[in-house]
């Protein structure tokens, strides 16, 4: 497996795109992980209405926004991104419920 430059390294465009590119191999990776984890919390809730939690998710985009400004990013941009991924997560995880807990 080859690496990317990093972005302070890269000279050209193939070289922004290859490592754009594989920054999107890399995050789709991690939303795999971070679906199996609602694949988790459909199986492990016990009443449908649990799934949405606004308490939680207003948690979440508090972290995140504090991670992004603490990394030098713009934490309302980072935190319109990470609404997106939670109602998506959300909407997952009501799919999985719902298939769950349909008789065969």
């Amino acid at each position: 497996m080859t690496f990317a430059k990093l972005p302070d390294q890269c000279e050209t465009m193939a070289d922004v795109r290859a490592g754009v590119d594989q920054v999107d191999r890399e995050l789709v990776a991690l939303l795999v992980r971070r679906f199996g984890y609602m694949d988790a919390a459909a199986r492990i809730k016990t009443e449908r209405s649990a799934v949405r939690d606004e308490p939680r998710k207003a948690q979440v985009l508090d972290n995140v926004a504090r991670e992004a400004e603490s990394a030098g990013l713009d934490p309302q941009r980072i935190r319109a991104v990470w609404n997106e991924l939670i109602e998506q997560s959300i909407a997952h995880e009501l799919m999985r419920w719902d298939a769950a807990a349909k008789p065969d």
